[in-house]
């Protein structure tokens, strides 16, 4: 079933979070960071931060820490059997760090398709934000929906 090109532009559940550094070193060791910088306080003080700074990619896994991350897919009808990770990129504003409380707005802002109809693109931009509205990053993520019976 194809997404309907008229939630572009639509606002989703925002989601807020507190950064922890324990969970940072542990996702910083999880992805190979040897930087000390993310995992030793005195590391991070001596690079002039005051905690322990987000490694580059951990943004990208809050989205997924609401009480359904796909919600919003199941909502409208993906077969999630057939949805593909296409593109993320990340544009940073500021650094967070350990003791942070960020707010994610996610918002649809494309939907398009290629091949005839057989892949489906959903652009999002999710706007990440300290509580007092302080810019953080925009993340960018295009998921792509296979649909096998199509002929492209």
């Amino acid at each position: 079933m194809p997404v309907p090109t008229s939630i572009t532009g639509t606002y989703l559940t925002p989601l807020t979070v507190y950064i922890d550094a324990g969970r940072l070193r542990f996702f910083a060791k999880a992805i190979g960071q040897t930087d000390p910088v993310y995992t030793d306080l005195e590391a991070a003080r001596a690079a002039g931060h005051p905690q322990l700074p987000v490694p580059p990619t951990f943004l990208f896994g809050l989205e997924l820490e609401g009480p359904d991350g796909f919600s919003w897919l199941t909502e409208l009808g993906v077969d999630l059997g057939q949805l593909l990770h296409g593109e993320q990129t990340f544009s940073y504003r500021s650094m967070a760090h350990a003791g942070d409380t960020l707010v994610l707005q996610p918002r649809i802002v494309d939907v398009y398709t290629k091949k005839a109809g057989a892949l489906e693109f959903i652009r999002k931009h999710t706007a990440v934000t300290r509580t007092d509205g302080s810019p953080v990053a925009e993340l960018v993520n295009v998921l792509v929906l296979r649909h096998p019976g199509v002929n492209g």
